[in-house]
């Protein structure tokens, strides 16, 4: 039985990726920075809560502590994420109006909180037969995509999220480098109808969770090192 790890998971895709998982018959463990809704959406899915606050080393270490208490990690995936500059009605904050506040706290959640939780559970990792990290990414990260006229991905004004993203891809790419016994992967949910984004995507989670379900069952032989949507490869 796989143990897995969901960061930011008592809502949206989070949720519904350990519903999938645990209805697949692994052990979930939902990460949530709030303990209560943690509690709740885990009860709701089946799945074991953890407090987890990605921006917070000592709720990190704390998370480590009772996992590895429990028996170990098989698979983490970072999905917990903000979207700061994005407004309830779904306007965005462009480049003319971006301040350093915005990237730094975009930046805070969306990488420096996969740093944090991955430098935490390593050694889980590293111990495990299977190690798989799955990395929730975005469309908005790749630059190919950005700078092609006429694609949602080149309409889209914001800058601290793709950025952020762009970084997790890197992250990504590095990691599976210096850990060639770990599958790490990036996926990309698509756009997907959350509060993450006012619920203005255009898709449910049911179809956003899909490729992050998959990439999280990746066995020893699967990639690394790459950038995946449900359809397949996506260029960097």
């Amino acid at each position: 039985m796989t143990a897995i790890l969901i960061t930011g998971a008592n809502k949206g895709l989070g949720r519904e990726t350990a519903r999938r998982l645990v209805a697949a018959g692994h052990t979930v463990y939902l990460g949530s920075r709030d303990a209560g809704r943690g509690r709740a959406a885990a009860a709701a899915v089946g799945a074991t809560a953890v407090q987890l606050d990605v921006t917070d080393d000592a709720s990190v270490a704390a998370a480590a502590k009772e996992i590895e208490a429990a028996g170990g990690l098989d698979v983490l995936v970072n999905n917990a994420g903000i979207q700061q500059e994005m407004a309830a009605d779904g306007t965005v904050t462009g480049a003319a109006d971006l301040t350093p506040e915005m990237m730094s706290g975009t930046f805070a959640t969306n990488v420096f909180g996969i740093v944090r939780v991955t430098r935490a559970f390593l050694p889980l990792l590293l111990r495990s037969a299977a190690p798989v990290v799955v990395n929730v990414s975005s469309g908005l990260a790749s630059l190919a995509r950005m700078s092609e006229p006429g694609t949602h991905a080149y309409a889209y004004p914001g800058v601290a999220y793709p950025a952020s993203k762009a970084a997790v891809n890197m992250l990504t790419v590095q990691y599976a480098k210096a850990f060639p016994q770990i599958r790490v992967n990036a996926v990309e949910p698509g756009y997907t109808a959350t509060d993450l984004n006012g619920k203005h995507g255009g898709q449910s989670v049911e179809q956003g969770a899909e490729i992050i379900v998959r990439m999280a069952q990746t066995g020893p032989d699967g990639p690394t090192g790459g950038f995946f949507d449900a359809e397949g490869p996506l260029p960097w």
